[in-house]
């Protein structure tokens, strides 16, 4: 190939010399673009090339490093996002509060002004240690048995000095594309067997972009798992927040419908997990110990409150309030409505739809009473 880009050469430049100014422009410019071109071909050939690719991706990940991915700041911030050290203007409403005779499941949810959803939560597991209950959380061969939204995880590399590991996952959403994860995960152990988990998106040369897939491009995530004191029940704190390129309002609703169900569902797998013998090995001796220093943030040893309920003299206030006629009048249409989606058999997409719609309506109407109340207290 080079041996015939240097005859043309050549050749050009013999032609250059007997002919005109005019002519050899022409013929320098077409030449450059013949270069050009060869250069191209060679760039895309040897990109395309798959054994070239895999050297290249090989020789990388030997030394790239990925110790500074999950830092101690970060569990500073998981620590204190757990123990609602909140900003002031964070306004947090209740999603679920659900339970049965094994798990009980709490979950609120706060929409900041620079970001996605932000979820708090706390799951209660009876009759469970906290070792099994870290095992399962951090056991993704087999949560690909039991969560069907999984269906592709691997490994990509491990740091022994730090205890960080970056992993790949795909996930796959009923009427969605399929959600591709790249993400760095660390684990701690604090006093009296608490194990803490934090979890970043991240970018890593063994996980290139697929087309067939959409990359979510923030993530993060933690928990904390602890003993309940006095009781054979341990608790999972947890710290969320994502973009998976979901309307706000929608995956919040899909969130609410669905999360109940996943959580019972975890539940069975826990009891059918906590009867066998742990495959979790890796992560567990990679754990690294709380610093000093951060023990103090949650030193108290108390289970966190998460219920921000109304007091029961506001309680009464909101019961015995008079509603006024035309917020009446939309909520009958709101409940109708609510009764045509439980007996609805559309698809998912559809139920998520009309509980969007539903839930405007309800805004709607609160504003409506709200507005009423204004009203009537000006016309006194």
């Amino acid at each position: 190939m080079v041996t015939a880009v240097v005859s043309v050469l050549k050749a050009a430049s013999e032609e250059l010399s007997r002919e005109n100014l005019y002519g050899g422009w022409a013929t320098l410019i077409v030449l450059f673009i013949m270069f050009f071109l060869w250069q191209f071909g060679r760039f895309f050939f040897a990109y395309c090339s798959p054994s070239k690719s895999v050297l290249v991706s090989d020789s990388t990940s030997s030394k790239f490093r990925i110790s500074e991915f999950v830092t101690d700041a970060d569990l500073k911030s998981l620590m204190e996002n757990l123990d609602e050290k909140f900003h002031e203007n964070d306004k947090w409403e209740t999603v679920v509060d659900k339970s049965n005779k094994n798990v009980s499941y709490y979950a609120k949810c706060c929409k900041p002004k620079d970001g996605p959803l932000k979820y708090l939560s706390m799951t209660r597991f009876n009759e469970v240690s906290p070792e099994v209950l870290r095992d399962f959380y951090l056991d993704s061969d087999y949560r690909k048995q039991w969560d069907k939204t999984v269906v592709e995880h691997e490994q990509l590399q491990v740091d022994k000095s730090s205890g960080v590991e970056v992993g790949r996952t795909i996930k796959k959403f009923p009427l969605l594309s399929p959600r591709e994860y790249v993400l760095a995960w660390k684990l701690w152990e604090g006093r009296d067997k608490t194990f803490y988990c934090f979890i970043k998106e991240c970018q890593h040369p063994l996980a290139p972009c697929h087309r067939k897939y959409v990359r979510v491009k923030f993530f993060r995530s933690g928990w904390r798992i602890r003993k309940e004191p006095g009781r054979n029940a341990c608790e999972v704190m947890m710290f969320h927040q994502e973009d998976a390129g979901l309307n706000t309002e929608v995956a919040k609703l899909a969130f609410a419908r669905g999360i109940w169900s996943f959580v019972c569902k975890m539940d069975n797998a826990l009891r059918r997990y906590s009867s066998r013998s742990s495959s979790v090995t890796t992560s567990a001796n990679l754990m690294q110990k709380v610093p000093a220093c951060l023990e103090t943030i949650n030193g108290n040893g108390h289970p966190t409150i998460l219920h921000d309920h109304a007091t029961d003299e506001s309680r009464k206030k909101m019961i015995f309030k008079k509603p006024s006629r035309k917020f009446l009048a939309n909520s009958l249409l709101l409940l109708g409505g609510a009764i045509c989606l439980s007996r609805a058999h559309s698809s998912l997409g559809a139920k998520v739809a009309l509980a969007y719609m539903l839930t405007k309506l309800g805004k709607h109407s609160k504003h409506n009473a709200q507005s009423n109340q204004n009203e009537q207290n000006q016309g006194r």
